[in-house]
């Protein structure tokens, strides 16, 4: 099977830049399960896990794959997906093939769309207002059956988030977000934002019964705007302010469609601001448990997620729940069988203890895997974690190794950040960001700047920074 290839932004689209009103000059390459991304490991192949939820049978296909066809690793992304690195070009047709027996290629069409991320201790913990997994299934659905044929035009990089309520996928920046409400509604929200409206100045509410599908129209009126706009943007943020998506263009839209929105103030709760899933083991009221897991760095051996899938068919539910924190959660477990659980997956190099010093610690793949990296960012935020004198506080800001300007994977919100600037040095600045792509200028980020300091004295300096951010 011939795969395309792909590029990576252009230097004038780093995302220290303003990603608002720019005119998009090429297609959107973003890989997935069937376009392959070149890097210097091999090729990279995405794939999409809508609302992170996958079967344990799944799990283990794509264990299987990662040691068949790549380098015996997955990589959790920013956004709960998964990535197989080090694959041979010519391996495309045999890995999607496994996909679609597994049912984790559904559409080839609206395979790179198929962004949705979910609160991932939804239904499990009791502080949400409902269980929003199923409204990922169904927006999923929807997505694959074509109903909407121009949404195969969404760019791999649009993406939809479903909040139970806690306010934690809602702080992520996705371009259409649902948050369910107290009342058993739900909040429609088109752009970035932190709270229960956008940054566009409007949020909806709708019925729970309608969300996914007012959501999948939300997009929908999103590509009509771009259209218009002849600026070919990829996000919500990227629109002109004079094509911007407005609450009665969105309104009429969903009332043409039959599901009925009600245009609601910047006073309405929509959703308070959450924290990821600590690692350990979460208490449900309902007597169950989940284990919530850490995956250092977001690279997992395949022998540690066949364990994972195995504890999740043997005393889970037989579901995992990847996270956008580089994580997965196990739910569906006595006391006991979490407490066992827990300590299995620690012994066997993740982390379930929340006061592990890996909390709040990413990295994008640096060398050798990415030839634009200056530094093995990956080793030194190892060693980084291996010398820090204590763990960090509940509300330290989380610290992202970067190997060059680009920040590929970078978390939103405020955030320390350790740029490479060589093979051995790096510059730490307290960075305040809105949503994943970490835009700076026009959305009135701020920076702190921190250190210039060495490999050898991250360890103290990011400790430093996290303790005054």
């Amino acid at each position: 099977m011939s795969l395309p290839p792909t590029t990576v932004p252009l230097a004038n689209e780093a995302p220290s830049q303003a990603p608002s009103r720019r005119a998009r000059g090429r297609d959107d390459a973003c890989p997935g399960a069937l376009r392959l991304h070149p890097a210097d490991d091999g090729s990279l192949a995405r794939i999409r896990i809508p609302g992170g939820l996958l079967t344990a049978g799944q799990a283990r296909v794509l264990a299987r794959a990662s040691e068949e066809l790549g380098d015996g690793r997955l990589g959790l992304t920013s956004r709960g997906n998964l990535q197989i690195r080090g694959l041979d070009a010519a391996c495309g047709g045999e890995l999607a093939a496994g996909l679609r027996e597994a049912g984790l290629l559904p559409s080839d069409r609206y395979d790179r769309v198929r962004n949705i991320v979910a609160s991932p201790l939804s239904g499990l913990d009791g502080a949400g207002y409902g269980d929003v997994t199923a409204w990922a299934r169904e927006l999923d659905a929807a997505l694959c059956a074509g109903e909407w044929e121009e949404l195969s035009g969404l760019s791999g990089r649009f993406l939809f988030a479903m909040d139970d309520g806690r306010g934690d996928v809602a702080a992520l920046g996705a371009d259409v977000t649902l948050i369910a409400t107290r009342d058993g509604g739900a909040v429609l929200r088109v752009g970035p934002g932190a709270s229960g409206v956008s940054d566009t100045g409007f949020a909806l509410e709708v019925s729970a019964r309608d969300a996914p599908r007012a959501a999948a129209l939300a997009a929908v009126e999103f590509l009509a705007r771009a259209r218009a706009s002849g600026t070919r943007a990829w996000r919500v943020r990227e629109l002109p302010a004079q094509h911007a998506v407005t609450a009665d263009g969105l309104a009429a839209r969903l009332a043409d469609e039959g599901a009925e929105a009600v245009r609601i103030g910047h006073d309405r709760p929509g959703g308070t601001p959450g924290a990821p899933p600590a690692p350990g083991v979460v208490s449900g009221p309902d007597g169950w448990h989940a284990v919530s897991v850490l995956v250092p760095l977001g690279r997992v051996g395949a022998a540690q997620w066949r364990l994972l899938a195995g504890l999740a068919s043997r005393d889970g539910s037989d579901a995992l729940r990847v996270t956008p924190w580089r994580g997965v959660v196990l739910p569906g477990f006595t006391a006991d069988g979490a407490a066992h659980a827990s300590r299995e997956v620690a012994d066997a190099g993740l982390v379930t203890d929340p006061d592990s010093p890996w909390t709040g610690v990413g990295a994008c793949t640096g060398r050798p895997g990415c030839a634009k990296s200056l530094a093995d960012v990956r080793a030194h935020a190892e060693r980084a974690v291996a010398g820090a004198p204590r763990s960090p506080d509940a509300d330290a800001p989380p610290v992202y190794f970067s190997g060059c300007e680009r920040r590929c994977g970078h978390p939103g919100g405020r955030w320390v950040d350790a740029l490479a600037t060589s093979g051995t040095d790096y510059r730490l600045t307290v960075r305040d960001a809105q949503g994943p792509d970490g835009a700076t200028g026009a959305t009135g980020v701020g920076e702190t700047d921190v250190a210039d300091v060495t490999a050898e004295q991250l360890a103290d300096a990011v400790a430093a920074a996290r303790g005054t951010a």
